[in-house]
């Protein structure tokens, strides 16, 4: 790739909650990637793992900000965020810390969003990491009415069945690049959910002010994402993310279809959640 063809300024913001060694594989594929234009911030979320010493030893480059305290998912990247606003940044990429990056999928994320003024997330292919022919997200639509989201492809084989490029109605925040003025037009994350929900939310808001959300397979990564059923207290913070969703964003008279299938899901995740620990049990025995 010549420089020149995709100059956009990017910063790759990534946080870190006492997942040193998950943060430093991922930086390790990052200094492979084939786009020059970047910057690397690393948001320590009050970590007790010797992170700060990993990164000053291994790559000095990377910009650090540590937080005293555990800001989660919205705050701590609301901080390098903001910082960010401050400078000649073009896109800023949310990047979990537990995934690796194939060289070029920076590029074609980029190159997404250079398409298109109107273009204002564009999201990646991300798949399992211990199965790398698995798919976890090709693609996301949601109708925030019903209280429906769903991954596209969870699950499958990668057989080029979800290769299409296109407009979406939801992108993960585990890889998300946002345009400047995206943040300059609606603003950082909400703060205000606890654990799930703030990507939907942004996306939503995003999309409320006229911003189309892209999906680029072309742009691939590997996340080490658990497959089994969240245990309850997970659970408990999905659900209340959902009851934030709906007020903030749907009127009163869709709650019996929202109540309703939010129900329907339900139910499957917790049997889910007391057969695993039913099974442990009888291990231990």
């Amino acid at each position: 790739m010549k420089p020149q063809e995709f100059s956009p300024r990017v910063e790759i913001i990534i946080l870190s909650w006492n997942g040193r060694e998950d943060t430093l594989e991922c930086l390790a594929s990052l200094a492979k990637i084939d786009y020059d234009n970047y910057r690397i911030t690393v948001v320590d979320n009050g970590s007790t793992d010797g992170l700060a010493g990993g990164i000053t030893g291994k790559f000095p480059q990377v910009n650090y900000i540590y937080s005293p305290v555990n800001l989660r998912f919205a705050g701590g990247n609301n901080l390098a965020l903001k910082r960010g606003l401050n400078t000649e940044t073009d896109y800023f990429l949310l990047l979990n810390n537990d995934t690796v990056v194939e060289a070029g999928f920076l590029r074609e994320m980029v190159k997404a969003g250079e398409a298109d003024d109107r273009i204002g997330l564009v999201g990646a292919k991300m798949y399992y990491y211990d199965q790398p022919d698995t798919l976890w997200f090709a693609g996301g639509i949601a109708d925030i009415r019903r209280a429906y989201m769903r991954h596209l492809g969870i699950g499958r084989r990668d057989n080029g069945s979800f290769d299409k490029a296109g407009e979406m109605t939801f992108l993960n925040g585990a890889c998300l690049l946002i345009k400047a003025g995206v943040l300059k037009d609606i603003g950082l994350l909400d703060e205000d959910y606890f654990l799930y929900g703030e990507d939907l939310d942004f996306c939503l808001r995003a999309a409320k002010a006229g911003w189309k959300l892209y999906y680029q397979p072309s742009a691939k990564i590997r996340h080490k994402v658990s497959r089994s059923s969240p245990p309850l207290k997970k659970l408990k913070y999905r659900y209340q993310s959902w009851f934030k969703l709906m007020s903030k964003h749907t009127a009163w008279y869709w709650r019996p279809v929202q109540w309703g299938n939010l129900l329907i899901e339900f139910i499957p995740l917790v049997i889910g959640y007391l057969r695993r620990r039913a099974d442990f049990r009888r291990e231990k025995v």
